[in-house]
């Protein structure tokens, strides 16, 4: 196989990962593959190409690689899990003491919750969220929103 068709392969390659991934860390390289290649239509020199290569990946990966990041860097977007703290619900299942399992209805939607204080939470009393413990919600006594 010509060195052309491998840097045509490895440049393919690492643009398809790339768009598999979007981590724009294989799309420089892919790029400097196809350097390379117009480098082999010009040159027949092995050394020159590989060094074509990893000096234009290198230079890229380096200073377009932030630039690139910045550019597209995606909002954080809050889970449905965070957007219910400080939100009241009503008690489901009584909650009995610190660290005791109940659970809560928020929303429409029916979480295991947990209460950190010394207080005892009967059914269908109103609680808020202070926090959320893995996949338990926390809560305190109820507060006006």
């Amino acid at each position: 196989m010509s060195p052309t068709a491998i840097w045509l392969l490895l440049c393919a390659f690492c643009l398809v990962i790339e768009i598999l991934t979007v981590g724009f860390l294989l799309f420089f390289p892919g790029v400097g593959a196809f350097l390379a290649f117009l480098t082999s239509l010009i040159c027949d020199i092995i050394a020159v190409q590989i060094g074509v290569f990893i000096v234009s990946s290198t230079l890229m990966i380096i200073f377009l690689r932030p630039i690139f990041a910045k550019l597209f860097k995606t909002k954080d977007l809050p889970t449905n899990s965070d957007s219910l703290i400080g939100k009241n619900g009503i008690d489901l299942k009584d909650i009995v003491g610190p660290d005791s399992m109940g659970q809560i209805k928020i929303q429409g939607e029916v979480w295991s919750a947990i209460c950190k204080d010394k207080i005892t939470f009967k059914v269908d009393d109103t609680v808020t969220v202070d926090s959320i413990d893995g996949v338990k919600l926390v809560v305190k006594e109820y507060t006006e929103n």
